[in-house]
């Protein structure tokens, strides 16, 4: 989970977000070699009196320093397309499950099992154990196995939502009356926070996401105990 002071993006949980990571690292490479160009030039331009007379009329240049651009807009382009198209690849989920914003409250509903479902509230700061985060703790996690591809299903049934998580690279508009998809796979055992991303109102701030990737053994005695409380 992120920490003060953190510069970067959180580690990633999913391959997806280690996609993401590569790509930004590969941007930030370009976008930092194009600004010491810049610089450099500049520094040069104003420190200097000299002038050469090559570059005030050269069709070479122009030439250069119009298909420079566009190989670089390519070389951003295409990672990133892939990543748009990985992120929309969902096939053959291990588990679905729905997840319903509301205010300012998650309800989760396990669309596998007949009568799984629950509501998801943040624990006020009073009621905190140690080892708990303010404002990011919930009475009651969405569980999920880990190394397994899960389908999330996301709606509102009041204002807009948004389901985010940063860690698994996943954010999805949650619309009253529309039923968006996203999917992703846990690839480690954890615990994963993540926070309401759309402005909903008065208490957008407290109504968190916990997401815990479990193993399936795991995942499977939590689902048997949920369904015998039921």
């Amino acid at each position: 989970m992120a920490h003060p002071s953190q510069l970067g993006f959180q580690d990633a949980a999913s391959p997806v977000m280690e996609e993401l990571l590569h790509f930004h690292d590969h941007a930030l490479m370009i976008v930092f070699l194009i600004s010491t160009l810049v610089l450099y030039i500049i520094v040069a331009m104003v420190s200097t009196k000299l002038t050469n007379m090559n570059i005030l009329d050269s069709q070479e240049i122009e030439i250069i320093w119009t298909i420079l651009p566009a190989i670089i807009l390519i070389l951003i382009a295409l990672p990133s397309l892939r990543i748009l198209y990985l992120m929309d690849e969902i096939n053959n989920p291990h588990l679905t499950v729905k997840a319903i914003g509301h205010q300012w409250y998650w309800s989760y509903e396990y669309t596998d099992y007949k009568e799984l479902s629950f509501d998801s509230y943040m624990v006020p700061t009073q009621d905190l154990t140690p080892g708990q985060f303010r404002l990011l703790e919930v009475d009651h996690r969405m569980v999920v196995p880990s190394e397994a591809p899960v389908r999330v299903l996301v709606t509102a049934e009041d204002v807009l939502h948004s389901w985010a998580v940063p860690a698994l690279g996943v954010k999805m508009d949650a619309v009253p009356g529309r039923l968006n998809q996203t999917a992703f796979i846990a690839s480690r055992p954890g615990v994963f926070y993540g926070q309401c991303s759309k402005i909903c109102g008065a208490n957008h701030s407290f109504m968190p996401i916990v997401v815990e990737a479990v193993p399936l053994k795991y995942f499977q005695d939590w689902s048997t105990l949920m369904l015998e409380d039921a």
